[in-house]
């Protein structure tokens, strides 16, 4: 009877772990459920990123959308300050980094990154009265950038750190500079133009200060999602789709 008692016992407590099992947790096998791609990105940046409605939209949102997809997963995107989005894909707490983010040595030291999917072209914001006419005429001047972004790793190489003032997003560097605290703004063509077109009295340079192409990053160590990720972007650019996703937000001029 005791023997009997014993083999009970054991097939109940089999049987309770297969329930366990079956209810899910960080190994769920469950066929309804995906896994998580988590996106860090600084939804500051029009129009790769931006919140509309309260919804995160942009080229960056669609792309990695359209890559989740592919992958069979489900993107959640984090907004967070620009410069925590490489230190936080590095910690492992964000999978992947997707913000107009340029490809250059610095970031290539700590974090890898994909195949480019869009080119970026940085540009100079200037007061319509400016007497900043052309590149050089920027030496000596105050200069407000976005913190971290590739305007201001290009802008304090070339004009030093005292000439230099950072601002957490474009939006507030482009404030400073209608109330005179800078002289201009380097930042994105495309951010710029937004800017320019909601703030009467400002305009672009036409000498482009820059172009850079723009990549997803991920953690070093993580080199099975880089190439995941990596192959289904190459078949979207392949096949036309993030052309089409540009396309929608950048229109020939």
């Amino acid at each position: 009877m005791k023997k009997f008692l014993k083999v009970a016992s054991i097939v109940l407590v089999i049987a309770l772990i297969g329930v366990f099992a079956a209810c899910g947790g960080k190994g769920d096998t469950d066929t309804d459920s995906k896994a998580v791609l988590t996106m860090a990105t600084n939804a500051e940046f029009p129009p790769y990123e931006y919140v509309e409605d309260g919804k995160i939209i942009g080229i960056d949102a669609e792309v990695a959308g359209l890559i989740a997809d592919k992958l069979g997963m489900e993107l959640q995107i984090v907004d967070v300050a620009f410069d925590s989005i490489i230190p936080g894909v590095q910690s492992g707490k964000y999978d992947m980094g997707m913000a107009g983010l340029t490809v250059n040595e610095e970031r290539l030291e700590k974090v890898n990154f994909s195949t480019s999917y869009a080119k970026g072209v940085q540009v100079v914001i200037i007061p319509e009265n400016s007497d900043i006419a052309s590149l050089d005429d920027i030496s000596g001047k105050k200069i407000g950038v976005q913190t971290s972004t590739t305007g201001d790793i290009y802008a304090t190489d070339d004009f030093g750190e005292e000439a230099i003032t950072r601002y957490d997003n474009g939006a507030v560097a482009v404030q400073a500079l209608i109330a005179g605290k800078v002289d201009c703004v380097i930042i994105d063509n495309e951010p710029a133009k937004s800017y320019v077109a909601a703030n009467e009295g400002l305009k672009i340079l036409e000498t482009e200060y820059a172009v850079e192409d723009y990549a997803i990053c991920f953690n070093k160590a993580d080199t099975e999602l880089q190439e995941k990720v990596d192959s289904a972007l190459k078949e979207l650019i392949a096949d036309g789709s993030v052309k089409t996703v540009v396309d929608k937000y950048i229109t020939a001029e």
